[in-house]
């Protein structure tokens, strides 16, 4: 026994997590180098026991309830299980492995167990809601307010008003979707990673740039091959779609890439008609007719009904104006010698050229102005120059990975603000995309020292070329600026945030609202004041010039119509699994035909290109079928909304005081928005901003149709 207690207590030691308080790196942040892959399981298990602990204490508290003793002890609970839980699931995102992703599995239904013990011990709660009951007798500030009412919230959305048999079954439901959406995800991960197409003839290549060509030559190469290889990587598949001669390759990817999981060995098929059932009888458990209607009360849309207004209200704006667009590529095409009727292989390649001979603008001309390191100086100055915050590199904060960047971020006085990692390029055991997350966030101490976050941005934008016949730095497309935008005010969001609970900090907001810094950031692209301040040619240093940058400008609603429309089908997808009532049956045993036909006839109403057989996303829609998004795909639309109106605010500001970095409007932007977080209603703090309501006009006329 002692030395097995021993041989514990030295196990622990050598375990950084279980030392987390005494880590000696610089703001407290991950030791990466000592964290190894067998530290993670036993750091949960203690984790979740120590959780469970804390819970306990309060649970047998002796003294009466209260907001101190029951409300901020329940925030203060697990530090130990969220520290690994922080680490653990961000790297399962960009930095994965077969161990991981194994271990992912094996979690899953035991920290759904941990969770289900915690929402649904009816001793935590009565005393929850002992303190909820007397809420307006307590003299409590507005943040204490809002978390008392949120933590209320948070456990009567989980079942802790059901009763015993409804909380056991709610468990076992609880586990089963942990399981069930997992596996959708590593999937999906998994059928991208699992294709890849030779090639052997470079004339097949056709119409690609050499920078491009050559990144194909390195992944065959890596894969042990001597000619090109194609994957499904954005940064394959964006260029070869969009660039390649080859109609027949631009087929056989895009089928490829709109079959991930779609059948064979990682079919999620079945997957998505469990979740959608399993969904739908959470849902009735708390006498809600769908998903939709349990999901989305505590969101600013409110209501299936107001969504479904909301996506009908853009429907009846954009479709007709998207169809014109198809119609004028289509004679367009024509025009090249194109004959038959465009396919969805067809749209990027004579979009792009399309919009090449409207305004003589390329990703070819534009990528020598968008120099990654120069990108970067730009995005970081633009804040800088609207909240005067500075990012300095700190190289002894420990990274995931070499290509990860650390900076301190400081305030206009030098203070520490925050961390920031930013993560660019694609690689293995990294998932497609682009996101923010928090190693870290924000919280104020009992003793009112303000413990600040650490936000990782990862990305997967076009590497430098380096082999032995090119040595080209970084040059990113317009989309990936424009992407590299978005996440950074996503990051902002949760650097600039100053509340008192974490559950309440950064973006710890409404799903149709967590997207409105990071789209209202898209909007400087598109100003000639900005694009000035680090748009220069990598390799004679001029800067962009004014008529490169006018035609920015005229071409950034180029089939806008269409982008919406494309958007709004993705959203109705969402809201026809998650609106229904009865349980989703499949009548002819052919599962994957069923999803297929009933996905599609949600989606036709906006459909504006042919339908591909054999083809669909949506056993690879990892936002609403393992990510945050079921029932709030909405959202993005809902929040562009948001931010057309908000930037349109700035846009007066240059009119009337001549700068696009108007101060008075920046700081407005910041206390009302990024600052706030969850601790008002969000559109209380919209309005607070903005003086009204948002209207659809300035995205419309953002978009040319107004």
């Amino acid at each position: 026994m002692a030395l097995a207690a021993c041989a514990l207590m030295g196990c622990a030691k050598k375990n950084p997590f279980y030392n987390y308080k005494e880590w000696n790196t610089p703001h407290g942040t991950f030791p990466f180098n000592e964290i190894k892959m067998e530290h993670y399981r036993p750091a949960f298990e203690e984790g979740m026991k120590q959780g469970l602990a804390d819970i306990d204490a309060i649970v047998n508290n002796p003294e009466a309830p209260t907001f101190e003793n029951t409300i901020e002890a329940y925030m203060n609970a697990g530090e130990m299980l969220e520290k690994v839980s922080y680490c653990f699931y961000n790297l399962t995102s960009a930095e994965t492995n077969d161990e991981m992703q194994a271990l992912e599995v094996e979690m899953a239904p035991k920290l759904s167990e941990y969770e289900t013990a915690i929402l649904l011990n009816d001793g935590l709660f009565r005393r929850i809601k002992a303190v909820y009951d007397q809420r307006d007798s307590l003299n409590l500030t507005p943040e204490q307010y809002r978390i008392l009412e949120k933590t209320y919230e948070g456990f009567a959305d989980n079942g802790a008003n059901l009763d015993a048999a409804g909380k056991e079954q709610l468990k076992a439901l609880t586990l089963k979707m942990s399981n069930l959406t997992t596996q959708y995800g590593q999937n999906a991960l998994n059928a991208t990673n699992a294709w890849t197409y030779e090639v052997n003839d470079e004339s097949e290549l056709d119409g690609l740039n050499e920078d491009t060509k050559a990144m194909l030559k390195s992944i065959a190469e890596k894969n042990g091959k001597s000619g090109w290889m194609l994957d499904l990587k954005q940064t394959t598949y964006i260029p070869v779609m969009e660039d390649c001669n080859n109609r027949a390759l631009r087929e056989t990817l895009y089928k490829a890439y709109n079959s991930r999981a779609l059948g064979g060995e990682f079919d999620n098929s079945a997957i998505i008609v469990e979740i959608a059932n399993t969904r739908l009888q959470m849902a009735q458990l708390f006498g809600k007719r769908n998903y939709a209607e349990k999901s989305l009360h505590n969101t600013c849309a409110e209501t299936q009904e107001n969504v479904m207004t909301f996506l009908d209200q853009l429907r009846d704006a954009y479709v007709a104006p998207a169809q014109a667009e198809v119609k004028e590529l289509q004679a367009y095409a024509e025009t090249l010698g194109f004959t038959g009727e465009l396919q969805p292989w067809d749209w990027s390649y004579y979009s792009k050229k399309l919009k090449d001979a409207k305004y003589s603008i390329s990703d070819d001309v534009l990528r020598p102005y968008f120099e990654l390191e120069a990108v970067k100086k730009g995005v970081f100055g633009l804040a800088e120059r609207l909240y005067g915050i500075q990012f300095v590199e700190n190289k002894d904060i420990q990274v995931y990975n070499p290509e990860v960047s650390a900076y301190d971020v400081l305030d206009a006085e030098g203070n520490y603000l925050a961390v920031y990692y930013s993560d660019f390029h694609p690689r293995d055991g990294k998932r497609a995309g682009a996101w923010m997350n928090e190693f870290k966030p924000q919280w104020m101490e009992q003793d009112g020292t303000d413990s600040r976050p650490h936000i990782v941005n990862v990305m997967n934008l076009t590497r430098a070329i380096k082999n032995d016949s090119v040595d080209k730095p970084a040059l990113l497309t317009y989309y990936e600026v424009e992407t590299f935008l978005h996440e950074f005010g996503h990051a902002l969001h949760g650097m600039l945030t100053k509340c008192h609970y974490a559950a309440l900090s950064g973006t710890s907001v409404p799903r149709d609202f967590v997207e409105l810094p990071s789209q209202f950031n898209e909007n400087f692209l598109g100003e000639k004041e900005f694009l000035d301040t680090f748009a220069k040619h990598y390799e004679t240093g001029e800067p962009m010039p004014q008529d490169l940058i006018d035609k920015i400008k005229a071409s950034n609603n180029y089939h806008a119509a269409y982008a919406c429309v494309r958007q709004l089908s993705f959203g109705y997808l969402d809201m026809a699994w998650h609106t229904l009532t009865e349980p989703f049956a499949v009548t002819d045993g052919d599962t994957l035909n069923a999803v297929i036909n009933f996905t599609n006839a949600a989606m036709e109403q906006v459909r504006v290109l042919p339908n591909v057989a054999g083809t669909h996303m949506v056993t690879a829609f990892t936002h609403i079928f393992s990510g945050g998004y079921a029932a709030g795909y909405y959202s993005y639309k809902w929040s562009e909304l948001l931010d057309a109106d908000a930037f349109a605010q700035f846009q007066l500001a240059q009119a009337t005081k001549g700068s696009i970095f108007d101060k008075e409007t920046a700081d407005r932007w910041r206390t009302n928005i990024l600052e706030r977080g969850n601790t008002e209603e969000p559109m209380v703090l919209y309005r607070r901003f903005r003086g009204g309501d948002p209207t659809i006009d300035a995205l419309l006329k953002r978009d040319g149709l107004k």
